[in-house]
C-alpha cells in the first residue's frame, strides 16, 4: 500500500511544482504590477487614503470619459451582434467553396493592431478619402464603426462554434411540426443560443470598453474612453495618482465581468451531441450568404482604402511610401528608421510568443484534468479563472503598472530588454490558453491514466500524451501569440523607448506628426503590419481544429 500512496503523492508534488511555474510568473508579472496600480490610488503618499480615489472620479471630465466608454461599447456591442450572428451561421452551419477563405477574412480584423485599424478609418473617412463627404472624420461614429469592424469576428467565432454543435433533431421535429423557418429560429435555435450571444456579447462590450489605439487614433484629444484618460492623465499631464484611481476603478469593473462571464461558461447546459459538418446552402439561405458577403466586403473596405492609400504619392502611383520607411520621415519625426522597427517587432513578438506558449500550455495542461474530487475541480476553475484576468485587465493598466513597479529590486528591468516581451506575453497568455486548452480537454482521460498509472509524472504525461494530440492547437496558439504581440500597442507604448520603437508605436509617432509625407509612411507601415498579420493569421486559420479556442 505504500508504493501507490508515494507514487500518488510524487503526482501531487509534480503537479504543484508545474503550477507553481505559471503562478509565479502571472503574479511577478501580472499581479505585482497591477497591484502597484491599486497601491498608487488608494496609498498616494504612503498612507491609506481613498479620498483620493474619490475625488478623481467626482470630476466633470471623467464623468464624461466613463459615459464615453460606456455608451461607445454599449452602441459597438449592439451592432456587432447584429452583424456577426447572421453571419456566424452562414459560416458554421452552411458548407460551400470559399468558406475557409470567408472565415480568414472574418477575423483577420480581430488580429490587427488597433492603430492600424485607426489609420484605416482615418484614412477612409478623412476630407480626402473615399467617405471624406459624409463628414465623419473626427466624430464619434468614426470610432464606433472601428470598434464594431475589430469585434464582429469575436461574436462570429464564438457564436459560431456554439451553434455547430447544437442537436439539430429538435430544429428538425419543430419544422416538421408545420413551423416555418422563423418560427423555428425564435422558438428553438435562438434560446439555445442565448448562452453563445450573451457571452460574445460581454466579451464584445469588455473589448470595446477597454480600446485603446483605435480611440487614441482616431479621438485624439477630443474624445477619451477610460484607457486613453489613463495614457494622457500618464504621459501628458504627469498626474499619476489620477491614472492610478482610473485604473482601479477599470480594474474593478473588469474582474466583476470576468467573474460573471466564468460563472455563465460554467452553468451553461451542455450541447446535446456534436453538430454535423454543415449543409449545402437553400434558396431561402441566399439573403443571408449575400449578408455574409456584404458583411466581409465592409470589413476589407477599409484595409482596401488602407493599400491604395498607401500607393499613392502626388496624385499617381508609386511605392515611395514603401521606400520612405528605410528613413525616419519628414522633420526627422522618428529617432530610428522604420525597417528596423519592423525587424524589432518581429523579435519581440518571437520572444513574447514563445513565453506565452509555455505558460498557456502548462496552464491548459492542468486545467485540461477531470478531477474526481470536488474541491479539486473549484481548485481547478479557479486557477483557469486567474489566467483570465489579463484579458480583462487593460494593456495600458498593465504597461503603467510596469512602469511603477518594476524600476526598483529586485525587479528593476527599467533597461531590460525583456520588459516589452514580457508585458506582451502577459496580453497574449489567456488567449494561448483558450486555444489550447479546449484540444486537451477533448482527449481521452484513459490514456492519461494509463501514462500515470505506468509512473509517469504529468511532465511526462504531457510529453507522451498530450502533445502528440495537441501540436496543431499549439502551432496555431503560437500563430495567434505572434500575431497579437506583434499589433500590441497598450503596453508597448509606455515601455518602449523612443530610440528602440515597435512597429506600431512608430506608426503613431508618424501621425502624431504634421504632413503628408509622414502620413504616407503611416499607411504604409500599416499596411506591412497588417500584411504580416493576416499572413500569420491564414497559417493559424489552416492549424485550427475545427472551431475549438475561438476566443
Amino acid at each position: 500500500m505504500a508504493r501507490p500512496d508515494h507514487a500518488l503523492t510524487a503526482r501531487r508534488l509534480g503537479t504543484a511544482a508545474l503550477a507553481a511555474v505559471p503562478l509565479a510568473v502571472l503574479g511577478a508579472f501580472f499581479l505585482y504590477p497591477v497591484g502597484g496600480m491599486i497601491q498608487r490610488g488608494f496609498w498616494p503618499d504612503g498612507a491609506f487614503d481613498p479620498g483620493g480615489v474619490l475625488d478623481v472620479l467626482t470630476r466633470d471630465r471623467v464623468h464624461r470619459v466613463l459615459w464615453f466608454t460606456v455608451w461607445t461599447a454599449g452602441l459597438s456591442t449592439i451592432l456587432a451582434v447584429v452583424l456577426g450572428v447572421p453571419t456566424a451561421f452562414v459560416l458554421h452551419r452552411l458548407r460551400f467553396p470559399g468558406q475557409r477563405l470567408l472565415r480568414t477574412l472574418i477575423v483577420v480584423p480581430f488580429v490587427l493592431p488597433t492603430v492600424v485599424v485607426g489609420v484605416a478609418f482615418r484614412q477612409l473617412i478623412a476630407t480626402s478619402g473615399p467617405l471624406g463627404g459624409l463628414g465623419l472624420d473626427g466624430t464619434p461614429a468614426a470610432i464606433v464603426a472601428a470598434l464594431v469592424f475589430f469585434n464582429v469576428s469575436v461574436v462570429v467565432r464564438t457564436v459560431g462554434a456554439f451553434w455547430e454543435g447544437i442537436d439539430r433533431r429538435t430544429e428538425e421535429a419543430a419544422a416538421t411540426l408545420g413551423a416555418s423557418p422563423a418560427r423555428v429560429f425564435l422558438t428553438v435555435t435562438l434560446p439555445a443560443l442565448a448562452p453563445a450571444v450573451a457571452s460574445a456579447a460581454s466579451v464584445v462590450f469588455l473589448f470595446c470598453s477597454t480600446s485603446f489605439g483605435i480611440v487614441l487614433t482616431l479621438g485624439g484629444l477630443r474624445y477619451a474612453n477610460v484607457e486613453t484618460e489613463i495614457y494622457l492623465l500618464t504621459t501628458q499631464e504627469l498626474d499619476l495618482t489620477s491614472a492610478a484611481a482610473l485604473s482601479v476603478l477599470q480594474i474593478v469593473v473588469v474582474t466583476g465581468l470576468l467573474v460573471a462571464l466564468h460563472r455563465a461558461r460554467r452553468t451553461a447546459p451542455p450541447l446535446a451531441r456534436a453538430g454535423e459538418s454543415g449543409r449545402s446552402p437553400r434558396l431561402r439561405d441566399l439573403p443571408l450568404v449575400g449578408w455574409t458577403v456584404v458583411v466581409v466586403a465592409l470589413l476589407m473596405t477599409p484595409l482596401l482604402s488602407l493599400l491604395v492609400s498607401s500607393l499613392r504619392t502626388d496624385g499617381g502611383w508609386s511605392l515611395a511610401n514603401y521606400r520612405a520607411l528605410q528613413g525616419t520621415g519628414a522633420d526627422n519625426a522618428l529617432l530610428d528608421t522604420a525597417t528596423h522597427a519592423l525587424q524589432r517587432s518581429f523579435e519581440v513578438a518571437v520572444q513574447a510568443a514563445g513565453l506565452a506558449l509555455v505558460l498557456g500550455t502548462i496552464v491548459a495542461f492542468l486545467v485540461s484534468r477531470r478531477p474526481r474530487s470536488a474541491g479539486v475541480r473549484r481548485l481547478s476553475a479557479t486557477f483557469d479563472g486567474v489566467f483570465m484576468l489579463p484579458l480583462g485587465v487593460s494593456a495600458v493598466t498593465l504597461g503603467f503598472g510596469f512602469l511603477i513597479t518594476l524600476n526598483r529590486p529586485p525587479l528593476d528591468l527599467r533597461t531590460s530588454s525583456l520588459l516589452v516581451p514580457i508585458a506582451q506575453a502577459m496580453v497574449a497568455l489567456p488567449l494561448v490558453v483558450r486555444t489550447v486548452a479546449p484540444v486537451l480537454s477533448s482527449i481521452d482521460p484513459r490514456q492519461r491514466e494509463a501514462a500515470a498509472s505506468l509512473g509517469a509524472g504529468p511532465a511526462r504525461v504531457l510529453l507522451a500524451v498530450d502533445l502528440p494530440h495537441a501540436w496543431r492547437a499549439l502551432a496555431a496558439a503560437a500563430g495567434f501569440a505572434f500575431a497579437v504581440s506583434l499589433g500590441e500597442f497598450g503596453a508597448t507604448s509606455f515601455l518602449a523607448r523612443d530610440d528602440t520603437p515597435t512597429m506600431p508605436v512608430v506608426i503613431y509617432q508618424l501621425i502624431s506628426h504634421p504632413g503628408s509625407a509622414n502620413f504616407g509612411m503611416a499607411t504604409a507601415a500599416a499596411v506591412v503590419l497588417a500584411a504580416a498579420t493576416g499572413a500569420v493569421m491564414l497559417v493559424v486559420e489552416r492549424l485550427r481544429v475545427g472551431s475549438v479556442g475561438a476566443f
